[in-house]
């Protein structure tokens, strides 16, 4: 079905618009290749005894991390769709969503670190324990910590991209009838979840979940925070070497970085073809009326999960709201015995940290939106799909070469150090998340609506702006939203390009989560989350049906 009327596809300006974008994506990447070719730093990379442990650690957290993420994520939702239990899952994911990873990786390490809530809640009636034990807790040499965070991140965003596919009704009204049809065959709700929805799901998934693949492999400033140190993951030690003052220490850790791209490409491309297997096409089409016999995990035990995870967050932002607060708090008292707003006055003082954020990611959110609509509504389908994978490339490339990659355009067009290299930056990183957001809502519109409002007179503009924009507010609000949230949380490029110049609540949080300045470090991180949220809560309001009919009634019941 086509999805804008026949003739909306102005090839030029899709032209335009692909130059805008792919320009500095080219020019970004060749940076980047550039960056990669000196043979002395690869034998310099591979010499360096540092280099097979932090890979093998990037490749035990990343991939324990994004497979417990994927199960986890198809676990909840076979157990909440279809049915009012998925409704009331997907309007909880915003508060989840708009919560920072190095927020969230901060508050989590304030929980679970020696001298933290889970243990004073212990000691000393289960402990007998007077002081912070020196157990590692936080950054421990297993990356058990780092795996945590990365879980407990990731699988709402996979939820989010599923509730983004079920958001066209035809897609959620057809699997739903699938389901029944299979249940009245005689498998159970479990059975027929994983027999029939799922293998229709995943593929339109790939893309999140590479997407989290690459960030879980890749990651470094949820690494600098609650990671292993001694070796660090291959990311955090290239991004070291990315800004050591030695230019010989700069080329290897762009041959790092690029090790990591290999890494990923060579993983991704065999999970691939390990899911083509027949006998995964086999494992989903078999099986009849005796799976009704098998276990089934009943509905409740999903609900309880996710209300689990819900808790984690709750107790991840209660521990840094009362950490920001906090005076003097002698271990094992479970509240401090003094309360102050120290943290909270540094943070108003420097209120042009909170300006530049602000400013950064509004700026960002909308470029990046109002380039995925012109996108989308100029583009045709045919081109749209072919080239995903290229705007996609920020999803999947390490972070690390991302930045070296952009640092270099910047360079070269004199944006270095400047906002405008900074937004630049910001946007390129949020459009990806942004397309992806608002893709299956926009190319899901019924194209008929087209030919009723041509029926009536109506031409393109007034189509757009009077019938098929209202209707996709909700699309256009929540993608908005999730493009402030990646801006918000960007790290690298806002250290990198601006070099140091522009200081946003994330790159306070993380500088300040390697000192010892608890309070301060949970004000920045309550800051970096309360920021996003207060959007998305913007966002949902904004989203929400009108109910026109009534409003009008109502006035002609007042007017009487």
């Amino acid at each position: 079905m086509k999805t804008s009327p026949p003739d909306a596809h102005p090839r030029l300006g899709a032209a335009l618009l692909l130059a805008a974008l792919g320009l500095p994506l080219a020019w970004s990447l060749w940076g980047a290749v550039a960056a990669g070719l000196e043979g002395a730093a690869w034998r310099t990379l591979l010499a360096d005894p540092q280099t097979g442990q932090a890979l093998s650690l990037s490749l035990w957290t990343g991939l324990l991390a994004s497979a417990l993420s994927v199960m986890l994520a198809a676990w909840l939702l076979a157990h909440h769709f279809p049915g009012p239990a998925w409704a009331r899952l997907a309007r909880r994911l915003s508060p989840l969503l708009a919560v920072p990873h190095a927020a969230f990786a901060i508050g989590l390490a304030f929980l679970i670190a020696p001298s933290g809530w889970l243990l004073r809640a212990l000691s000393p009636w289960a402990t007998g324990m007077t002081e912070p034990p020196p157990w590692p807790t936080t950054q421990d040499p297993w990356g058990l910590g780092l795996i945590a965070v990365l879980v407990a991140k990731e699988v709402p965003f996979l939820l989010w991209a599923a509730a983004t596919q079920l958001q066209r009704a035809d897609v959620a009204h057809n699997w739903t009838r699938e389901l029944l049809l299979a249940r009245s065959m005689g498998y159970s709700r479990s059975h027929a979840w994983w027999r029939v929805l799922w293998p229709q799901l995943w593929p339109r998934l790939r893309w999140p979940m590479l997407a989290v693949l690459a960030y879980n492999l890749t990651v470094v400033d949820l690494a600098l925070v609650i990671g292993p140190t001694s070796p660090p993951t291959l990311a955090v030690l290239a991004w070291q070497w990315l800004l050591d003052a030695d230019v010989t220490l700069n080329a290897q850790g762009a041959a790092a970085a690029w090790t990591l791209a290999a890494v990923l490409a060579l993983v991704a491309a065999g999970l691939w073809r390990l899911s083509r297997l027949p006998i995964w096409r086999r494992r989903w089409s078999t099986g009849g009326r005796g799976a009704t016999r098998q276990r089934i995990t009943p509905t409740g035990s999903g609900v309880a999960g996710f209300a689990l995870l819900m808790g984690l967050y709750l107790a991840v932002m209660l521990a840094l709201a009362v950490g920001s607060v906090a005076g003097s708090w002698p271990f094992p008292q479970l509240l401090p015995e003094t309360y102050t707003t120290h943290a909270w006055t540094s943070v108003w003082a420097s209120f042009s940290t909170v300006g530049t954020t602000l400013t950064l990611a509004g700026g960002s959110a909308l470029a990046a939106l109002l380039w995925s609509l012109a996108w989308l509504e100029c583009a045709p389908p045919r081109l749209v799909e072919r080239l995903r994978p290229v705007l996609y490339l920020p999803l999947v490339l390490p972070p690390v070469l991302w930045v070296a990659g952009l640092h270099a355009m910047s360079l070269r067009l004199g944006l270095d150090a400047t906002w405008a290299g900074v937004w630049l930056a910001h946007t390129l990183a949020a459009v990806p998340y942004v397309l992806l957001a608002l893709s299956p809502a926009y190319t899901g519109f019924d194209a008929r609506l087209w030919h009723i409002s041509a029926s009536l007179g109506h031409g393109r503009a007034v189509f757009l702006w009077r019938v098929k924009w209202p209707l996709l507010r909700a699309a256009l609000a929540s993608s908005f939203a999730i493009g402030f949230a990646v801006s918000v949380a960007q790290y690298l490029p806002t250290l990198f390009i601006g070099a140091g110049r522009f200081a946003t609540v994330t790159t306070e949080a993380v500088t300040l989560a390697a000192g010892a300045q608890r309070s301060l470090t949970s004000a920045y991180a309550w800051l970096q989350w309360l920021l996003p949220v207060l959007v998305w809560a913007l966002a949902a309001w904004l989203g929400q049906p009108r109910r026109y009919i009534s409003n009008s009634y109502q006035r002609i019941q007042d007017k009487d």
